[in-house]
């Protein structure tokens, strides 16, 4: 069972914008940042029997897994609990026939990508299904390498739409894979703030991910002190 409560919304010719749990947790800090400085209102929730029985509280009001929000032409889908891996498939096909067969005409998603892997100054990769059409600054971005592959939700839905002939695309902001990486959020906000024509504020994001990189170093230094002093006896 999937189905989105309540069922009549006005969503013909609106922008899904979704991300999710994954490196650097960048997509899933995207969406949740954009709802708040957005000031986005929620308009509807997501039942399945493949989401967890989990929930929470914020602001004094009860928050359920999986939830949509709007903001003039933009839907918001935030993903607070990731689904259990081996429902994934199921429930983001079903996400993704809903989604191609709602009145969206595009959909975004956002998650992260190793910055291992980050060989210029870019701070993102792209990617398309066959249907989309790149405009500025999308069809300025940098498409991902051939021999990097892509997994998880992202990749569910990418290959869902592809198969719907949905228009859809893919911001993967270079990400840190050892911890959240507000820096990677911050960046694919410039990306859909450009596209969509929308001011948001990402000064607190980079100073949040300058605290997370100086607490870094600093345990890196410790560390290497560490070792020094370790190696004097040895």
């Amino acid at each position: 069972m999937f189905q989105v409560i309540p069922k009549q919304l006005d969503i013909k010719g609106s922008k899904l914008v979704t991300g999710f749990h994954g490196i650097g947790a960048t997509g899933y800090w995207t969406v949740k940042y954009l709802i708040q400085k957005l000031e986005a209102k929620r308009i509807a929730f997501i039942d399945s029997d493949l989401m967890p029985p989990v929930s929470a509280t914020f602001s004094g009001k009860l928050v359920t897994p999986y939830e949509l929000y709007r903001k003039d032409e933009i839907i918001f889908l935030k993903i607070d609990i990731p689904v259990l891996r081996e429902n994934e498939a199921a429930f983001y096909r079903e996400l993704a026939d809903w989604v191609a067969t709602s009145g969206f005409s595009e959909a975004a998603l956002i998650g992260g990508l190793d910055s291992n892997l980050r060989v210029d100054d870019s701070t993102h990769r792209v990617v398309f299904t066959s249907s989309f059409i790149p405009r500025p600054p999308l069809n300025n971005s940098k498409i991902l390498e051939d021999d990097h592959i892509i997994v998880g939700p992202v990749a569910a839905l990418l290959n869902r739409f592809e198969i719907l002939n949905f228009p859809a695309y893919a911001i993967l902001a270079y990400a840190s894979t050892e911890r959240v990486d507000p820096r990677a959020a911050s960046a694919a906000i410039d990306v859909l703030s450009s596209l969509y024509g929308f001011q948001v504020d990402t000064s607190p994001l980079i100073k949040g991910a300058e605290a997370l990189e100086e607490q870094t170093q600093r345990g890196e230094r410790i560390s290497d002190r560490y070792q020094k002093q370790s190696s004097m006896y040895t």
